[in-house]
């Protein structure tokens, strides 16, 4: 029997889920990633196939997660050669298949499939739905559940088995910097983030963050890898990487991150915390912090001189079309901020 339905998979109670994959091991946005999170050993295994070439289209890669709980199969599904690529229809159709011989050889009473390729993968739903419903109508006695495309869940319903990573000197003073922003009471998001890690970063702190020039100034992809590995454990909020999401800092982790940096002795680090802190203090707002690190940016990057007022606006407001809407004396003032605490 085939039902469709929309909501969260990985709280469905199938003996069996199907979870939508690349070839070569990562996990790094979406349902994938909330795969990755709620099933750590699943990815683990899924990777060192990868590594070893193991995992190809047209062929489900499937592991047994079990604890004292429940036993659950994790059949991971490829409908990308690459992550950066796209979904093919003829992945699907040859991954069906598979899926339906996977089913039959373990005795699968029940199973849930999310849209397989029609989200991040960009195929169309319709003709998607159509391949699964011809494939699986040969199966008897299985309880399908097919996941139709919607809206991430909830942050809060993103389930988090990782293990707890250690508290490092990078990880202690970023959540020392989101507790001091959160005290205004804005909320913070994953470009707030990008924006007080790259301040963190040019106060002299080696995070090895690989910023570039993007849509909303410098941006950091490997910032997210960070926020991924602490999420659940120090910070809550970040989710799959495609949800909106308000990331705050947990309260033990607050206190963890300031019995580290007191039992280390972090003078230096310490010093550069509260340089930031004063930089950014009455500018805790989006906007606010975006404008500051784009600025600091064009001229400490870029190469422009920080006293050529007219050529930093024009740059900004030429940068894209949504830096085109930043007024030239939001421009000036975070110029004028930079200037004097000598950031620039």
């Amino acid at each position: 029997m085939i039902k469709f339905t929309t909501g969260n998979i990985l709280k469905d109670k199938s003996e069996a889920l199907v979870n939508t994959v690349n070839c070569v091991g990562v996990m790094g946005k979406g349902l994938a990633l909330q795969f990755k999170k709620a099933f750590p050993d699943n990815f683990n295994a899924y990777k060192k196939a990868c590594d070893k070439k193991l995992v190809a289209t047209g062929n489900m890669f499937v592991t047994k997660q079990e604890d004292m709980y429940d036993t659950k199969w994790i059949i991971n599904f490829p409908t990308k050669k690459h992550w950066r690529g796209s979904s093919n229809i003829e992945y699907i159709e040859n991954g069906l298949v598979d899926l339906v011989k996977i089913i039959k050889k373990n005795n699968i009473n029940s199973i849930a499939i999310p849209p397989l390729g029609s989200g991040l993968g960009g195929l169309d739903w319709s003709i998607v739905k159509e391949k699964i419903m011809t494939a699986l109508a040969t199966l008897e006695n299985v309880d399908i559940t097919v996941y139709e495309p919607s809206r991430s869940p909830s942050v809060s319903e993103m389930p988090i088995r990782t293990k707890k990573p250690n508290m490092t000197k990078g990880r202690a003073l970023l959540l020392k910097l989101l507790e001091f922003y959160h005290k205004k009471e804005y909320e913070c998001t994953k470009i707030d983030i990008q924006k007080l890690a790259y301040f963190l970063q040019e106060a002299g702190q080696p995070l090895k963050l690989n910023y570039e020039a993007n849509k909303y100034g410098p941006y950091a992809k490997n910032l997210n890898n960070v926020l991924h590995i602490i999420d659940g454990h120090f910070i809550e909020g970040y989710g799959d990487g495609v949800a909106k999401s308000e990331i705050s800092v947990k309260t033990s982790a607050i206190e963890e991150a300031s019995n580290f940096l007191e039992e280390n002795k972090n003078i230096e680090a310490k010093k550069r915390l509260k340089k930031v802190e004063k930089l950014i203090d009455g500018y805790e707002t989006p906007l606010s912090m975006e404008v500051l690190a784009t600025v600091h940016w064009v001229v400490n990057h870029e190469g422009l001189d920080k006293d050529n007022v007219d050529g930093i606006t024009d740059f900004i407001q030429h940068w894209n079309e949504h830096k085109a809407s930043i007024k030239p004396t939001y421009i000036h003032k975070a110029l004028n901020r930079l200037k004097e605490y000598a950031w620039i």
